[in-house]
């Protein structure tokens, strides 16, 4: 029995081997183009990946290209967890924490309004605004591991993930220039920078190119937001699995959170009670980013640059509007609380 199921074992790995290492290949590259020539490792990763996109679609890498876009995806969304402490929760303060949910909640609403308004499918407004709530190209793929799929459900987390990931870069530029325009201290300039910008590496540019006390506080500010990825996967998965059941479709059934959301909280938990040695903190936070970079490679090989062009300019004018909306309302929340 246990050599049948070594053999099933080894050859499930031998299918998903190639397109796995194609993966890890284009993620390593865009890792080397990030260090040495700069910008957002997430966006060479995508455009990588595009650029390979014939190998998504016959030949021996299809098994490990869909394993990297789905599975790796959700070790890496479940490893986000060793970031975060309870600890750096409690000290940013009462207001701060229902300032920063206040924002988050309302950019999703608001996405989901708007997208109506635009004439688009009310899950692109939840999808996009969820991300550029949270934490931008990861949240994005974590929501859309727990939404329905159908035809536009990779296009839509795709364009997603190109649209919060260039505004993250060109906030990270702009919005320290905004706090020294409106004369913010570093504590204000930390909440601003980490309650708005969408990726995590671009908050920690933009804080600690003002202070050392800003990137702090931003950082601490940003992994609040990543935290608030449990409740929001939480929320989206029960609706949307209610929704199935009530009109009978498969999947309507059970309404047990996800598996890759138990695994973030257990790390959340582990990293607070300090039951993570520092050394394996800092590897399972690398381990993280490489899976997550992985599955962008993935994502981006199993989508077709000409679907992309026909995406048109109200999802363009949706990413925006939401990136503008939560950047205002984090602005008034500063400057008057």
């Amino acid at each position: 029995m246990l050599t049948g199921n070594s053999r099933t074992l080894g050859a499930w790995a031998k299918s998903v081997f190639p397109g796995v290492l194609v993966c890890l290949t284009i993620a390593m590259a865009s890792a080397f183009l990030s260090d040495h020539y700069g910008g957002p490792v997430m966006l060479f990763a995508l455009l990588l990946g595009m650029a390979f996109h014939f190998l998504s679609e016959e030949g021996p890498c299809q098994e490990g290209i869909e394993f990297a876009a789905k599975t790796i995806l959700r070790i890496g969304v479940a490893l986000l967890g060793v970031r975060i402490t309870f600890d750096q929760m409690a000290d940013l303060g009462g207001w701060t924490v229902l300032g920063v949910a206040g924002a988050l909640v309302a950019t999703i609403f608001f996405g989901w309004i708007l997208s109506q308004v635009l004439k688009l499918k009310p899950s692109l407004g939840l999808l996009s605004g969820g991300a550029v709530a949270i934490c931008g190209a990861s949240a994005a793929l974590a929501l859309s591991a727990v939404m329905p799929k159908n035809a536009h459900t990779e296009k839509n987390t795709i364009v997603t993930v190109v649209a919060v990931t260039t505004l993250s870069t060109i906030a990270m530029v702009v919005y320290p220039l905004v706090t020294e325009f409106f004369a913010m201290d570093d504590v204000q300039s930390g909440i601003f920078l980490g309650g708005t910008i969408h990726d995590v590496a671009q908050v920690v540019g933009a804080g600690y190119s003002i202070s050392e006390e800003a990137g702090d506080t931003s950082t601490v500010v940003k992994l609040l937001r990543v935290t608030l990825l449990v409740p929001v996967v939480l929320v989206f998965s029960f609706i949307f699995q209610a929704s199935r059941k009530s009109k009978g479709e498969e999947g309507g059934s059970s309404l047990l959170p996800p598996l890759f959301l138990i695994g973030f909280v257990l790390f959340v938990c582990l990293n607070s009670f300090g039951l993570l040695p520092s050394f394996a903190s800092e590897g399972l936070n690398d381990l993280s980013r490489v899976c997550l970079v992985t599955a962008i490679a993935g994502l981006g090989m199993k989508t077709s640059l000409k679907e992309i062009t026909k995406v048109g300019w109200p999802v363009v004018a949706l990413v925006v509007s939401e990136t503008v909306f939560i950047a205002a309302f984090v602005f008034l929340f500063v400057m008057c609380f």
